[in-house]
């Protein structure tokens, strides 16, 4: 039932660990240049993702609702400490690596793909989508982790719990996932994206983890314009 998921871990903690290692062979000016380039990437599909939406109200309810709620847990908070435990454990010294980890995890887990092909894997126990994804995402943590650091490898951590999860809890949330929900979830998804990409540019620091909840809240409020 994880394969895809074991698959996608597997494919973005060998794309980082290639970063890592590519790292040392690229010049500072190069890779100040790659880590201005992919934010603008990154905003690119979290505006692709944004646009897809049909109904805009959703997603700014469920930005609204999701910010109240991330605020009050303070999933930014929990997602840094937990990336400051992971380096301390393994006595790592990147002064990025709480930031490359939590960038990267928000990265690679917001999106239609990591739902839909969670879902898929789980019901039908077909992996197209997250074998697709894992390529992407593997080719990505090779540019991600040479700029910003080994905390893209852990990022891999998350996937696994986040997909693990929407796949073992396909069977009872597929029902309410109809196409435009899950348009609703990638577009406020999207708002996220543009969000990280301003934050990784140093525009605006906006913790973007505590409005992950946003992403979900379509679920619940598009039964209100059925």
């Amino acid at each position: 039932m994880l394969t895809g998921t074991i698959v996608n871990t597997i494919a973005i903690i060998a794309g980082a660990l290639i970063g890592v290692i590519a790292k040392k062979a690229i010049p500072q000016r190069v890779g100040d240049l790659i880590m201005s380039a992919i934010p603008i990437v990154v905003m690119v599909l979290g505006v692709q993702f944004a646009m897809a939406s049909s109904n805009i109200l959703i997603v700014i309810v469920s930005l609204v609702i999701g910010g109240i709620i991330g605020e009050w847990i303070d999933i930014d908070k929990k997602l840094d400490d937990f990336g400051t435990k992971i380096q301390s454990r393994i006595k790592g010294k990147d002064a990025n690596f709480s930031v490359a980890f939590v960038s990267t995890t928000l990265i690679y887990c917001v999106g239609s793909m990591a739902i839909l092909g969670s879902i898929e894997s789980g019901i039908n126990n077909n992996h197209t989508i997250l074998y697709t994804k894992a390529l992407m995402d593997g080719i990505s943590a090779i540019f991600f982790a040479s700029t910003l650091g080994t905390g893209v490898i852990f990022s891999g951590i998350s996937v696994f719990i986040y997909q693990g999860i929407l796949t073992v809890l396909a069977g009872y949330v597929s029902p309410y996932l109809s196409p435009a929900v899950v348009t609703e979830m990638s577009a406020s998804g999207g708002i996220l994206l543009i969000a990280l990409a301003f934050t990784i540019l140093g525009i605006k620091k906006i913790k973007v983890a505590n409005l992950l909840p946003a992403i979900f809240l379509p679920i619940i409020l598009m039964f209100f314009i059925r």
